[in-house]
């Protein structure tokens, strides 16, 4: 057999070697590819390539002739989606609040899991088939959402807008704005809360803790819109890491858990007087540079019991999108300052509950 050679498309730019083989070579295995790199049988544009590598539109890719693959048994192969109903189709293109040729988003609704699990089968990466609309590929999801927290979820509708929007989002230059109700005032309106995050022992990584010693940086910034008196607030949050439930285990941690919930806040997380026990986290902004140049900018409206909760407390819904604040965490003194705060009250408030603890455990 021959040597095939292959240019790369423009759905391909950015994105690695190995992914291009994924796509495009399904049937050529990890190991086949990095045997070739290493013996330099593997080329882009005539120089040796690694899987690694990052490729470029209009490229040359240098393939060996294909190998037999090993026979399969039919059980092992992967299995094929179910398509999906006229009703999925319609449910999931009803949540599409911005769409345009390299990127869609979608107002997630509360409940909806953003990808499968082992006992999770109703989820947003299942539904993407019915996002294509006239596109060749299935669209990409490239952050997600906590199964309980609602709104605005990025999904890319080719490789390249993939791997651009994974690089921005991975950099400082993204910005995701939430809304939450929470439980009581924090003592500083305007804040950062920076507590290294880790996964908390027993729980099979469902559920994290600041940790000192072992956690990973974390940083968000809080800031309160409105208040209904001491009982609970309207506060805009801001993620400056991606870490697991980050704004929920911070704002648990400074003594202000997010109404309903209770995996963080247990049941001071909860509120009576008609308040929901649904969780009140919403992404309520995304803004990302756009591939094809300028700004991705798009809100997503809150679902029916945070706005019937915002109501119910007296808060109006006009006030809350306040300017995004353009800071670097690590630099501005103002920060730095309320971040200091923010961590030592959590710290006295932790040393607090270990007193408690102690107490009952002389009894």
């Amino acid at each position: 057999m021959d040597i095939r050679n292959f240019t790369v498309a423009e759905d391909d730019d950015g994105i690695r070697l190995d992914r291009w083989f994924k796509r495009h070579l399904p049937d050529t295995s990890f190991n086949t590819v990095s045997r070739w790199a290493r013996t330099g049988q593997l080329r882009i544009d005539g120089r040796r390539a690694t899987p690694g590598d990052r490729i470029e539109a209009g490229q040359t890719i240098r393939v060996p002739p294909a190998e037999a693959a090993p026979t399969q048994s039919p059980l092992a192969a992967k299995p094929m989606r179910a398509p999906l109903s006229e009703d999925e189709v319609a449910y999931v293109r009803s949540m599409v609040v911005h769409r345009d040729k390299s990127a869609i988003v979608i107002n997630k609704p509360p409940g909806l899991a953003t990808q499968g699990g082992t006992r999770t089968h109703e989820h947003v990466d299942r539904l993407l088939d019915g996002l294509q609309f006239d596109t060749p590929q299935r669209p990409k999801l490239v952050h997600r959402l906590d199964k309980d927290t609602s709104g605005a979820l990025l999904i890319a509708r080719t490789g390249r807008a993939a791997g651009f929007f994974a690089k921005a989002l991975a950099g400082r230059t993204a910005r995701k704005i939430y809304w939450a109700l929470v439980i009581g005032v924090p003592s500083i309106e305007d804040g950062i809360i920076d507590l290294p995050l880790a996964k908390q022992p027993g729980t099979g990584g469902e559920k994290m803790h600041v940790d000192h010693e072992t956690g990973l940086p974390s940083r968000s910034r809080y800031r309160v819109i409105d208040r209904a008196g001491n009982r609970a607030c309207w506060v805009e949050l801001q993620p400056f890491t991606g870490r697991t439930h980050q704004l929920r285990a911070h704002m648990a941690a400074i003594g202000h858990p997010i109404v309903g919930d209770g995996k963080y806040g247990g049941q001071d997380a909860f509120m009576s007087g008609g308040i929901s026990r649904k969780m009140h986290l919403h992404a309520r902004r995304i803004r990302i540079d756009h591939p094809d140049g300028g700004v991705l900018d798009v809100m997503a409206p809150p679902p029916s019991h945070i706005v019937d909760s915002f109501q119910h407390l007296g808060f109006e819904l006009s006030a809350g999108d306040l300017p995004i604040i353009e800071i670097d965490p690590e630099t501005d003194s103002d920060i730095q300052a309320k971040r200091t705060a923010a961590a030592a009250k959590a710290r006295r408030k932790e040393r607090r509950g270990e007193r408690r603890n102690r107490g009952r455990g002389g009894r």
